[in-house]
């Protein structure tokens, strides 16, 4: 009986399986990058998660509009915005919305 060959991801497989990680803050368990059909796997189970939006994207900084709001409301109320809320606009929101 011969041993299942496992294929090599392609290039490109490795390239969206890298901006799907990137864009979740994930990393590819190292199993599923030399193997063709777990990574298919793993891309298929947080390609779900990118599209459905339940990530925390790392690149979404505050808007201006939000800055400015939280600012209104943190001089009227005499508080501090956390820096990290300048970096997040998910945390900008949900600072405006506790602090409001």
């Amino acid at each position: 009986m011969h041993a299942a060959r496992t294929l090599p991801p392609t290039p490109k497989q490795v390239d969206y399986a890298r901006h799907i990680a990137a864009r979740l803050g994930a990393s590819i368990p190292a199993d599923k990058i030399s193997d063709r059909a777990a990574l298919s796997g793993w891309i298929g189970e947080h390609q779900n998660r990118l599209k459905s939006g339940t990530f925390r994207s790392h690149d979404s900084r505050a808007t201006s509009r939000q800055v400015a709001f939280a600012e209104r409301i943190a001089r009227a109320k005499r508080r501090a915005i956390p820096d990290e809320c300048f970096r997040d606009a998910g945390l900008m929101s949900a600072w405006i919305s506790s602090n409001r």
